[in-house]
């Protein structure tokens, strides 16, 4: 009798677990959400159109949380950006020494247009009817310096953000794409940078600036880097896999169907051909930049077809041409587009501001992200799969 109830302890506690983990299986998943931020390209090198989807972005966030002191980071468990788009994840990712952003959407933004003389200084004009420009790197060093350094005199480093971060570049030594993050910048000092010159590197654009030589904060890796957006214009997929591979701050992503992504384009390039029908060289390196940021929205399209809703690309139509004095809420009037599975486009019933919203609110609803604000520098961990 005695072993009979102590039978029926151990069934009972048996199916007490298993009925806990079929309700645990039962409740709605969390999904880890990814923003990114295509580069700005030659022809609107300070993203217009992503800066003012960032602005709407933080704005919803703010008024579906009801809470005026949100943050696009408080959301999102990855950020990533190329060129001018890194530097506006850097900046909603940095840490003001507290846990919090050192800028509000809103900041960076009106950071960007302020410095827009400094970031992009006319250096010389080449060509034999002086059409080049290039312009000066030492300027936009003194405005990225600004940036990244606290008030209390600290220069920020890819370990100094509230959420993991992802900027891709492409390395001139390696003839290989370079891509700095937060989660390689934890495990080891040799692939930590400063911020400033992550988004340095990722900018130099080859017919705008010269090759950028960047060291890490130990001096043992090194990078000749040119502009990211050659090869990941749209770094969407970078951060997808990132995700997808980083078992160790992303333990429970197996799939995309545990992923939500925002993706925030920079509007169709303004491609003009000579009279005599040939490309000049800063149209090329539009076509490469758009080429690539259409062609990974297109491959992701592909890969969240069953659940489409998960992934959602912003991106103009070219009915708006943008401007830094232009109105947010005149670009977010134009209707989004989709790429469809074998290609093309389709135009949606939805405007950009719209596709905006219903997607903050799908984040409000889900919570606030639950990834540590800052690297664990002394816990043990396992290490990352695949590598960074």
């Amino acid at each position: 009798m005695e072993g009979g109830l102590e039978l029926s302890k151990v069934t009972l506690e048996i199916f007490s677990k298993l009925e806990q983990q079929w309700l645990h299986h039962c409740q709605p998943h969390k999904k880890t959400r990814i923003l990114c931020i295509d580069g700005g390209g030659v022809g609107s090198p300070t993203a217009i159109f992503a800066a003012h989807s960032l602005i709407l972005l933080e704005d919803q966030i703010r008024a579906k949380s009801a809470d005026s002191q949100s943050r696009i980071a408080d959301f999102f468990d990855l950020i990533a950006g190329t060129g001018i788009g890194a530097l506006y994840a850097a900046m909603l990712a940095a840490d003001d020494g507290y846990g919090r952003p050192l800028f509000t959407a809103r900041d960076a933004v009106n950071f960007v247009a302020q410095n827009q003389s400094r970031l992009f200084k006319v250096k010389a004009t080449l060509g034999v009817f002086r059409r080049r420009q290039r312009f000066s790197g030492r300027s936009m060093d003194m405005v990225l310096k600004e940036a990244f350094r606290r008030e209390d005199g600290k220069v920020l480093t890819l370990k100094d953000t509230c959420k993991p971060l992802l900027v891709p570049c492409f390395d001139l030594n390696s003839s290989a794409p370079f891509v700095f993050s937060r989660a390689g910048a934890s495990e080891s000092p040799s692939y930590d940078f400063e911020l400033w010159k992550v988004c340095r590197a990722t900018s130099a654009t080859p017919s705008l600036f010269k090759p950028f030589h960047l060291q890490s904060v130990d001096g043992k890796t090194s990078c000749l880097a040119v502009d990211g957006g050659l090869v990941m214009n749209n770094p969407a997929a970078a951060a997808v896999t990132h995700v997808l591979h980083n078992k160790r701050d992303f333990p429970s992503v197996t799939g995309v169907d545990d992923l939500l992504v925002l993706s925030l384009g920079n509007g169709p390039s303004s491609l003009k051909l000579r009279a005599n029908g040939d490309c000049s060289t800063s149209s090329v390196v539009s076509i490469v930049l758009d080429g690539v940021s259409e062609t990974v929205d297109q491959m992701l399209g592909n890969a969240f077809c069953w659940n489409r809703n998960d992934y959602v690309r912003i991106q103009a139509n070219g009915c708006v041409s943008g401007g830094v004095g232009e109105k947010e809420e005149d670009v977010m009037e134009e209707r989004g587009v989709e790429s469809l599975p074998f290609g093309g486009k389709r135009l949606l019933t939805e405007t950009n501001g719209q596709r905006i919203a219903g997607f903050v609110q799908r984040l409000v609803a889900s919570g606030r992200t639950s990834l540590p604000p800052s690297p664990c520098k002394e816990t043990a961990v396992s290490p990352l799969a695949n590598g960074r």
